[in-house]
C-alpha cells in the first residue's frame, strides 16, 4: 500500500477500508510513515471525518499496534474512567482515591496535555519526584498492595496512540470526533478494562462544542465498547466554564487535595462532577446497588480521611513528595500572583473557555510544540461563574505568572474572554444526559 494513495482517499472524502487503516498506523509506528504523512491524514480526518466502521477500524488497529495489559491475575474486576478533556479537569486525582477507598481497585494509565486541554500527567508531576513511568510488574504490585495506580502510557500499550497523541497536539487535529474516540478508547481496551466510564466534555472549552456532538461522541465510544465487550456508560457534562476554580498544574492539584479533605476553599461544581463520575465506576464494580448508596460511599470515604490517605499512598508508592500533599502551599510556586479585577458591572453572560484554556498554555503551563516543558506553577483561579453579578473592581480572577509580561497577556486574554453584560443568566447545568 502507499501512504500518498491513503491520504488522497482521504482527502477526496472516500472511506478507507480496514486494511487500509491497519496499514497505516503499523506502519506509522514502525517509522515508516514520516509524521509530515501522518499529519497530512490527520488533517483529512479532521476535516472529512470518519463512518463509525473506519472509527471502529482505527481504534482497534491502534490497540493491535502494541500489547494488552491484563491484570486479571491481580484484580477480579478494573474499571476505568477517562475525561475528552477540558479546562480544569482535576477529576482523576480525586475520583481515583475515592473509588479506591470504597474497595473499587483503579489502575489507571493517563495521558498529557492536549492542545489547551491540561493532562493529568502534567499535573501529577507538580508533586516533586512523583513518576508516572511504571513497569508493569510494578502496576501489579501496586494495584494489589493498596489498589491505587496512576501511571503513563506505557511504549507497548497502544503505541500508536502515543505517536498520534503527540502529533495531534501540535497540528491542530485534536478536536476530530473520530480520533478522540479512537484515542481514549484504544486506551482502555489496551488496558484490559472491564468497565468504562466515560466523562465527554461538551461546550466553549471542550473539543466537542455542542450538545448533539457530544452525544454523537458518546455514542461512537459506548458502541465501541459494547463491540469490544465491556461494560461501558457515558456522562455529557459541562465545559463552557472551567471545571472549579483552578485551572493550571500545580493549582489544580492544590484544588484537588482541597477537596479530597474537604477544605473551605473546594468549589461546590467540581465535588459535584466527581460524585457523579465516581458513583458510576462504584455501582458498575457492583460495590452498591444504586447512585445514591454510591454517592453516599464516596462521601464517606472523603469525610473519613480514607480517600486522602489512598492518595498520599498512591503518592508515596510513586516516588512523590508528601510533604507538598500534606502542605499544599509547598507545591511550585509563580514568581507573578495579581488579580484581575471587573472593568465593568453586569452579569456574567458567557465565557471563552477554549481562549481561557490557552492563556494557560501561553503563560507556560501547556504545550505548543512536542518538546516545550511546563511550567508547574503557572495558571490561574477563577472563582466567578456564568450567572454571576459583577461589579466594576470586583475579582474575576488571580492569575499565577512567571513574569510581569506573561500576567498583562494573560489578563487581558481572561477580560476578552469573561463576557459581562446586562439582563439576568440562568447558570449553567451541570451535566447534559447519560448514555449508556
Amino acid at each position: 500500500m502507499n501512504i500518498v494513495e491513503i491520504i488522497s482517499k482521504k482527502r477526496d472524502k472516500q472511506e478507507l477500508t480496514a486494511e487500509e487503516i491497519d496499514w497505516f498506523i503499523q506502519s506509522y509506528t514502525a517509522g515508516e510513515v514520516a509524521d509530515y504523512q501522518a499529519s497530512a491524514l490527520l488533517m483529512a480526518i479532521y476535516l472529512n471525518g470518519m463512518s463509525r466502521q473506519e472509527t471502529v477500524d482505527l481504534t482497534l488497529a491502534i490497540v493491535a499496534s502494541g500489547e494488552t495489559l491484563d491484570l486479571h491475575d491481580t484484580l477480579d474486576f478494573i474499571v476505568d474512567k477517562h475525561s475528552s478533556g477540558g479546562v480544569g479537569d482535576k477529576t482523576t486525582l480525586v475520583v481515583l482515591p475515592m473509588v479506591a477507598a470504597c474497595g473499587v481497585p483503579v489502575a489507571k494509565m493517563s495521558g498529557r496535555g492536549l492542545g489547551y486541554s491540561g493532562g493529568t500527567l502534567d499535573k501529577m508531576e507538580s508533586i516533586a519526584g512523583w513518576t508516572a513511568n511504571l513497569p508493569i510488574d510494578q502496576i501489579k504490585k501496586q494495584a494489589a498492595e493498596i489498589g491505587l495506580v496512576l501511571a503513563g502510557q506505557t511504549a507497548s500499550l497502544a503505541p500508536a496512540d502515543g505517536k498520534l497523541y503527540a502529533l495531534r497536539d501540535v497540528t491542530g487535529t485534536v478536536g476530530s470526533m473520530p480520533l478522540i474516540a479512537s484515542s481514549i478508547m484504544s486506551k482502555k481496551l489496551a488496558a484490559g478494562s472491564d468497565a468504562i466510564v466515560l466523562d465527554v466534555k461538551v461546550g466553549s472549552g471542550a473539543f466537542i462544542k455542542t450538545i448533539e456532538d457530544g452525544r454523537k461522541l458518546a455514542e461512537i465510544m459506548v458502541n465501541i465498547g459494547k463491540d469490544a465487550g465491556r461494560q461501558t456508560v457515558a456522562i455529557l457534562s459541562d465545559m463552557n466554564q472551567p471545571l472549579g476554580h483552578a485551572a493550571g498544574n500545580g493549582l489544580e492539584v492544590q484544588e484537588a487535595i482541597y477537596t479530597l479533605t474537604n477544605a473551605p476553599q473546594a468549589p461546590a461544581d467540581f465535588w459535584e462532577h466527581c460524585l457523579k463520575i465516581g458513583s458510576y465506576m462504584v455501582l458498575m464494580a457492583g460495590k452498591a446497588d444504586d447512585l445514591d448508596t454510591a454517592e453516599k460511599m464516596l462521601t464517606a470515604s472523603r469525610d473519613s480521611g480514607e480517600a486522602f490517605n489512598k492518595f498520599k499512598q498512591m503518592i508515596s508508592a510513586q516516588s512523590g513528595d508528601l510533604s507538598m500533599v500534606d502542605d499544599p502551599n509547598k507545591l511550585p510556586k509563580a514568581q507573578v500572583i495579581k488579580d484581575v479585577t471587573a472593568d465593568t458591572s453586569g452579569t456574567i453572560q458567557s465565557m471563552d473557555t477554549e481562549q481561557l484554556g490557552y492563556t494557560v498554555v501561553h503563560l507556560g503551563g501547556g504545550r505548543l510544540q512536542k518538546s516545550d516543558a511546563i511550567n508547574p506553577a503557572v495558571g490561574f483561579v477563577m472563582p466567578v461563574r456564568i450567572g454571576d453579578k459583577i461589579s466594576s473592581g470586583q475579582l474575576i480572577a488571580t492569575v499565577h505568572a512567571a513574569d510581569a509580561v506573561g500576567y498583562e497577556r494573560a489578563k487581558k486574554s481572561i477580560l476578552e474572554s469573561v463576557k459581562i453584560g446586562e439582563g439576568a443568566v440562568d447558570p449553567l447545568p451541570h451535566f447534559y444526559g447519560v448514555i449508556e
